[in-house]
């Protein structure tokens, strides 16, 4: 993630609660390396291990510090399906839906394995629900359903009532539901940083606190630090929504912030009546909520917003009356923590996967599925980089929707459009 000054993790729950603190030093003098990551987010890190997994020697330059952006901040739910996939579904012709079938989940399948095989503790649980909150959402639920069952989908999904959702999860604010036991939820920041120590495990080095300054292009690419350069024979660019380092990818991006609360510990009784089966929940809106339950068993309540600041009280204020319209049983519990973080969204939905030059390869723009199709991008990014480009390709061909300036602009230009989403969300 790259910023002009490094900084530590914002005071969020997974800061506070992780397993490992990294500490890998500053970049210094000159390195090389078969491939130079820029950004240590779930793209970079899943890319790094994937790599190192083939024997590639891999060298990641993170500005602040693993896991840093959204990557290390989200809610922490990972929902299957890449946004704009109907789309890219479109352009690939008839063989389009299965071909976007398989690549939906890969990065659920690659979660899993990754858990499992380098014993990564980040709380990894399974269980989703979609809730309703109007009729339109049941619809929409009901084709979802549809299309899984129609796939042979391995895991339970099932239709709730409104009476058996508001028995689930304890609130009567939606209409019906819809449970799916193949997505899931975990602690992200240790997932992300999980990943990180197996990479390094199998020979990859990282560099901490390192913002990058340019990239020398070339034959050999190398990568300038303040302090320190990696030539290396390819480079891929994992900065998302924090990038500022190519100015050709930064019109492509809006980033969007969303910011999450997190309350004392519930009691027993409280799990029991509010999650006790501990799933995660999201509305289907644009302007979306989503909530769900820690490990330590404390309600972690999110949301998009148009604020752009940090202020963890300003971030209570937002988020606690929605909150309370949920669970008004719940208003005088402490709120232990708040924080923020921005996500990149593109302007037609579809993330994008490319090349800006022979050996310069990028990937950015999740539009709010970022824990599952980072690690569907590491995957691509890594066989793109040892010359297997028909999965990337199949992102490359719809070309993104650039706005010149919006970067600069995007505080106006994601007000309004949230403002737009708002009102579809109205409908």
């Amino acid at each position: 993630m790259q910023q002009i000054c490094a900084q530590s993790h914002t005071g969020s729950y997974y800061a506070a609660s992780v397993n490992h603190k990294t500490d890998y030093p500053q970049l210094r003098g000159e390195h090389s390396a078969d491939v130079c990551v820029i950004g240590a987010g779930f793209t970079g890190v899943s890319t790094a291990l994937h790599l190192a997994e083939k024997g590639y020697k891999v060298h990641i330059i993170e500005a602040n510090r693993v896991g840093w952006g959204a990557s290390g901040r989200n809610g922490g739910q990972i929902i299957g399906g890449i946004s704009g996939e109907q789309r890219m579904a479109q352009e690939l012709g008839q063989q389009g839906e299965k071909i976007m079938w398989d690549l939906r989940w890969r990065g659920h399948d690659i979660i899993r394995q990754r858990v499992e095989k380098y014993q990564i503790d980040c709380d990894l649980k399974w269980g989703y629900l979609d809730v309703a909150i109007k009729p339109r959402h049941l619809r929409s639920q009901q084709n979802e359903k549809n299309y899984l069952e129609s796939h042979q989908f391995p895991h339970e999904v099932r239709h709730l009532s409104a009476a058996e959702t508001a028995e689930l999860i304890g609130t009567e604010s939606y209409i019906g539901s819809l449970l799916n036991m193949g997505n899931g939820h975990l602690h992200p920041l240790n997932l992300c940083i999980g990943e990180a120590l197996a990479a390094c495990s199998l020979g990859a080095t990282i560099s901490e606190q390192t913002p990058v300054l340019r990239i020398e292009r070339g034959a050999k690419a190398r990568v300038i630090s303040e302090q320190g350069s990696v030539i290396a024979d390819s480079v891929v660019l994992a900065g998302n929504a924090y990038h500022l380092i190519e100015p050709e990818l930064r019109n492509h991006l809006a980033p969007v912030n969303s910011f999450i609360i997190a309350t004392e510990p519930l009691n027993d009784a409280q799990v029991e009546r509010y999650n006790r089966e501990d799933i995660a929940v999201c509305d289907p809106n644009f302007i979306l909520e989503y909530f769900r339950l820690t490990a330590d068993k404390r309600l972690l309540f999110g949301g998009r917003k148009t604020y752009f600041g940090s202020d963890p009280e300003h971030i209570k204020g937002m988020l606690l009356p929605k909150l309370r319209k949920h669970y008004p049983e719940l208003a005088k519990l402490n709120i232990d923590y708040a924080w923020g973080g921005t996500i990149g969204v593109t302007v037609n939905r579809v993330p994008q996967l490319g090349k800006l030059d022979d050996n310069i390869f990028f990937s950015q723009g999740y539009s709010g599925h970022g824990v599952n199709v980072t690690h569907l991008a590491g995957q691509i990014m890594a066989d793109a980089v040892s010359g297997t480009l028909e999965t990337m390709d199949i992102f490359a061909q719809v070309k993104p929707i650039s706005i010149p300036g919006l970067r600069r602009l995007h505080k106006p230009a994601v007000s309004l459009g949230m403002l737009y989403y708002r009102l579809k969300d109205l409908l």
